[in-house]
């Protein structure tokens, strides 16, 4: 039968190139619709179009792999050569190229090893960039007034943070709520740590004086989110000092080596992040005491040198006694040689006179003198006198265009607050108008209530009121035993008189006289 097949101008079935391919893609798809493959990621390319095309292989197989745009950014752990992983898709194959591949939607590690190779040799790489440098380092504040703490608002670390702030020295706390695991978490805390370095200096929020990251103890793959590059690299360009507080102490993760300082627990970070208040009470109590003891030390020892040198100086008086005395002999021949001096300087000009030109030329050049003097201090003083006059115009300037300005704003202010007083006028006018009307209308309601609860209302509808000598008469009985009586009716009264036993009264009509109830 194959030999009939393969023989020429048989009547096999001819397929096309394309109804093959589609044939065997067909194939492909139904049998392998979902399918969970353990491999080796070799060669990863990223071309600009987002998509992400990789191997898997193992030690005798290589499977081509890609990672559509839209869902390789929601890969929870991207394709790097050399790991293990475990890729989730569905097999296809592409016709163009005569292959057949997977269509990955999902990546996970393929196990504690390859992790830990993983981020070994991310760890590697990173450092050889020197962002676990010691250089890079910041000291921490030792007094921050603002603490922002990166964690997760419903755990026990945020609690225990905030306890043992309380405890120690108490400090204004900002937190920043983040996913602490999950693949959420890079991105969140990645954010949070660049949000707080963002806040600008005396802005609404306060930016915080130290950062600390803090979260409980896991597993590796808890912690993963701590490993990503994206929060490593906010760690290590934060310029705010940054505490890693992350797992408890034997949990290591990469933003331990870029923060600042590592804190084997969150409670051991709020304790490196504050001193003990009652710690510094005493250090400063103690300072306190020793500037005392220092300063009276400082005075005490001067004094007491002091006195040891006046004691060996002697006393003050006797150093001076002898020069007193002195004074006193050549105060007493002091008088007489002035007497004589000026005897012997006065006959010597009587005996010599001075010479009259002499005196001219000194006058004169005293004269000379005296004009140079009075021409510089005028010149001086209309010097001084310009610029007190310049000084004097430019305050002039200053005070009429502060004058203008405050009265063009008195006057603007004086225009505002007419339009506002005009504003309320007309809203007082319309207030006093609505409160009138809503009166009268309320006065007419109590007039309408006031008529219809009144008795001539009720006369109108036919009934009469019977007025006796001693007030209304309300009975048969009580109208026959009265003389005289009037009848009111709704247009008038008339005045009636029984008439025999029977109560028939008889009676004239009387003009209406206004009288109300009311």
């Amino acid at each position: 039968m194959d030999l009939l097949e393969d023989a020429p101008g048989s009547n096999a079935h001819e397929f096309t190139v394309s109804e093959l391919s589609g044939a065997v893609k067909r194939s492909i798809e139904d049998q392998f619709g979902r399918v969970r493959v353990r491999g080796e990621v070799g060669r990863v390319s990223r071309p600009g179009s987002g998509h992400l095309y990789f191997d898997l292989k193992d030690d005798r197989a290589v499977l081509a792999a890609v990672t559509w745009k839209g869902q390789a950014a929601r890969l929870a752990q991207r394709p790097e050569e050399g790991l293990e992983v475990i890729a989730t898709g569905r097999m296809t194959t592409f016709p163009g190229q005569s292959k057949y591949q997977l269509i990955v939607d999902q990546i996970e590690p393929g196990g504690a090893g390859a992790l830990m190779a993983m981020l070994e040799a991310r760890r590697k790489a990173l450092a050889a960039e020197g962002l676990f440098d010691q250089d890079r380092k910041r000291p921490l504040p030792f007094l921050p007034r603002v603490i922002g703490v990166v964690t997760s608002p419903s755990g026990a670390v945020i609690r225990d943070i905030l306890h043992r702030l309380r405890d120690r020295f108490p400090a204004r706390v900002l937190i920043w709520p983040v996913v602490v695991q999950g693949e959420a978490c890079a991105p969140q805390v990645t954010a949070a740590i660049r949000g707080f370095n963002e806040l600008p200096d005396g802005g609404p929020i306060p930016r915080p004086d130290l950062i600390i990251v803090a979260r409980g103890g896991g597993s590796l793959e808890d912690l993963w989110g701590f490993n990503e590059e994206a929060v490593v690299r906010a760690a290590a360009d934060s310029h705010i000092p940054l505490i890693s507080a992350v797992g408890h102490e034997t949990d290591t993760t990469l933003i331990d080596f870029a923060a600042d300082r590592r804190a084997p627990t969150p409670t051991a970070a709020a304790e490196i992040a504050v001193p003990v208040r009652a710690d510094l009470a005493a250090r400063l109590a103690e300072a306190g005491a020793r500037i005392s003891r220092a300063s009276a030390q400082r005075i005490d020892r001067p004094r007491q040198r002091l006195r040891d040198l006046g004691r060996a100086l002697g006393r003050p008086a006797a150093l001076t006694e002898g020069a007193r005395q002195r004074l006193d002999l050549w105060g007493a021949r002091l008088e007489p040689a002035l007497r004589g001096l000026v005897r012997s300087r006065r006959q010597h000009l009587a005996s010599r006179p001075i010479p009259a030109a002499t005196l001219r030329q000194f006058t004169s050049a005293k004269r000379h003198g005296l004009e140079r003097a009075a021409l510089r201090l005028g010149a001086a003083r209309d010097r001084r006198l310009d610029r007190r006059r310049d000084r004097l115009a430019g305050l002039q300037e200053r005070l009429d265009a502060s004058l203008s300005r405050v009265a063009g704003e008195a006057r603007r202010t004086v225009v505002a607050e007419g339009d506002r007083l005009a504003q309320l006028s007309r809203r007082l006018d319309a207030a006093t108008r609505r409160s009138l009307a809503i009166r009268d209308e309320a006065l007419t309601r109590l007039d309408r209530t006031r008529q219809t609860l009144g008795y001539r209302e009720t006369l109108k509808r036919g009934f009469a009121v019977v007025h006796g000598a001693g007030g209304l008469i309300t009975s048969a009985t009580a109208a026959t035993a009265t003389a005289r009586f009037e009848i009111e009716f709704a247009d008038g009264r008339m005045t009636a008189r029984p008439d025999g036993p029977s109560g028939k009264a008889a009676g004239r009509p009387q003009a209406p006289r206004q009288k109300s109830l009311f």
